[in-house]
């Protein structure tokens, strides 16, 4: 182990503590499959707000930028996993305010896409059987 045989001041001793004292986080994907690796996808995604934030700057309040964030991050996620943005939200968006705060996570895109789209049909029918 290099934390073992490097001196404790050393930059090798630093990296492997600093490791080390993350190591739950760095694993956390291993105990649930759904989190993805790196988050490169979410940020290419972004690229056009970030790119677009000067423009929009005089755009709304300064509470509109949480809310706008999480608008875009739903949307995006249902591009991601490919579910029609526009049915997601129809569905979603008009109960949303009667909804409870336990019951939000029924309500995520991919939990909706699990319940609502069904998935394309497929023969039981081998095709060795066709032959």
């Amino acid at each position: 182990m290099a934390q073992a045989t490097a001196l404790p001041a050393s930059a090798l001793a630093q990296a492997s503590n600093y490791t080390l004292a993350l190591w739950p986080k760095l694993t956390r994907f291993l105990q649930y499959p759904e989190l993805e690796l790196s988050n490169n996808l979410a940020e290419n995604s972004m690229r056009p707000v970030a790119i677009g934030r000067k423009n929009w700057i005089h755009i709304g309040s300064q509470q509109a930028g949480p809310k706008v964030a999480a608008i875009l991050s739903i949307v995006e996620t249902c591009r991601r996993i490919k579910i029609p943005v526009r049915e997601y939200l129809a569905a979603v968006l008009p109960g949303l305010a009667n909804t409870s705060i336990q019951r939000l996570a029924q309500l995520t895109p991919t939990a909706w896409a699990l319940r609502n789209l069904q998935p394309p049909h497929t023969s039981t029918r081998s095709t060795m059987s066709l032959l």
